[in-house]
């Protein structure tokens, strides 16, 4: 029986979902639900209808995943827990420093509700997430890293946008090679997040923005919280048409090393890496969504309700093979 799945939300992320819906054959798309007119909404799934936010509400019977596509800066704080009293959640809530509070808050809908949520689903918080569990476990005298970009971060750039008098934005974090190549050859010194990666935001402002307003918001962008205070932070202003020409694409990576001593004396060198190299971060994150909703589903018929992560999750339930296809292919 396939797991049937509604969208919320239709930007770059719910288009990312909805194709990966298409590479599932276990998954059908149920609906896509706007704060837009929904007859001003086209979507690449025939005999799919879109629908406004709240009509979801009317739907709970059809819908087994609901995959939130807002974003952490402004929505998903309060979305999560909205929809989980009616919904199986899945969503890729991304500020790490605020995500014990954020499972706490969608913890207790599901908990009241009988309903399962996994949240930060993605690469970072996500399978990163795993990785570094599962390095640190096997290297436990070691230190792990991790290194975002080159690439757009879509939660930085959507933190941007909401500063007044931003039209758009496109914010890139870059590693530090010499670091991250100093590492990768076993050392392991103590380090800052902002003295392994720098951050380039680029900033089309609204069109009565005066100098002194882009002032502040440089100002306001350089000592964002839990986002810029921390890093050496670029900011440059360009027009539409370069926005467009120039940064319409959303690639990103990245790398988990965790470098460690084996051995009776823990003098052996182990260094353990996870990468990625993604075209387009939002497709990429979509997938991601896509297998949390198949074992997010799977869990939930299984009894096991409340708010989860991807660190809570079987390995095995993220796929769409029989647990013997498994041992078979996998092992």
């Amino acid at each position: 029986m396939k797991t049937r799945v509604g969208i919320m939300g239709y930007g770059n992320l719910g288009r990312g979902v909805e194709a990966a819906i298409k590479q599932n054959p276990d998954m059908e798309l149920v609906g896509v639900f706007t704060r837009r007119d929904p007859a001003a909404v086209t979507i690449q799934t025939e005999g799919v209808g879109v629908y406004k936010l709240d009509d979801c509400k009317t739907m709970q019977d059809d819908i087994d995943v609901m995959i939130l596509c807002g974003g952490s800066a402004a929505d998903l704080p309060w979305m999560s827990p909205e929809y989980a009293h009616f919904f199986n959640t899945v969503e890729s809530f991304d500020t790490h420093a605020d995500i014990p509070w954020h499972v706490d808050n969608v913890n207790a809908s599901d908990i009241a509700n009988d309903k399962t949520s996994i949240v930060s689903c993605g690469w970072d918080p996500g399978l990163f997430s795993v990785a570094r569990v599962m390095t640190g476990a096997i290297l436990p005298a070691g230190k792990a890293y991790t290194f975002w970009g080159k690439g757009v971060s879509q939660g930085h750039s959507d933190a941007v946008r909401q500063i007044p008098g931003v039209k758009d934005a496109r914010q890139y974090t870059l590693p530090v090679q010499d670091v991250m190549d100093a590492i990768r050859g076993g050392a392991m010194p103590e380090l800052t997040a902002g003295q392994m990666h720098t951050r380039e935001v680029f900033v089309v402002c609204d069109d009565d923005v005066t100098e002194d307003d882009k002032a502040d918001i440089v100002e306001d962008i350089k000592t964002m919280p839990a986002y810029f205070e921390d890093y050496n932070t670029t900011v440059h202003f360009i027009t539409e048409e370069e926005m467009q020409r120039d940064h319409s694409g959303l690639p990103h990576g990245g790398f988990v090393i965790r470098s460690g001593g084996v051995g009776p004396d823990g003098k052996d060198k182990a260094v353990v890496e996870f990468s990625l190299n993604l075209d387009s971060n939002p497709e990429f994150t979509g997938s991601v969504l896509v297998a949390c909703a198949r074992a997010c589903h799977r869990m939930n018929q299984e009894g096991s309700y409340g708010c989860k992560t991807m660190l809570d999750v079987p390995p095995a339930y993220y796929s769409p093979m029989s647990r013997d296809e498994l041992l078979e292919k996998m092992m």
